[in-house]
């Protein structure tokens, strides 16, 4: 390899989770932050987390709420 080129290689880096888990790993930086790991990641523990970025599940219930009661009262009609 050549001299001065590559960056300098840490053989015992921690990566920190948002979720509060650690590990160790190897990399050029000293630290790492991640905001999700196989910890806390719903692919891996099969649990569904929920996000709502910027009221979309609202918008999306305003505009089909109309559709849902016509939809409610044409069973409630056939019975």
């Amino acid at each position: 390899m050549k001299k001065d080129i590559h960056p300098q290689y840490y053989d015992k880096v921690i990566v920190k989770c948002a979720c509060g888990n650690q590990f160790e790993t190897g990399s050029t930086k000293k630290e790492i932050h991640v905001e999700i790991c196989s910890k806390c990641h719903p692919f891996f523990t099969g649990k569904q987390k929920f996000v709502d970025t910027a009221g979309r599940v609202e918008s999306f219930m305003k505009k089909y709420e109309k559709y849902y009661e016509s939809q409610k009262q044409e069973n409630k009609e056939q019975e």
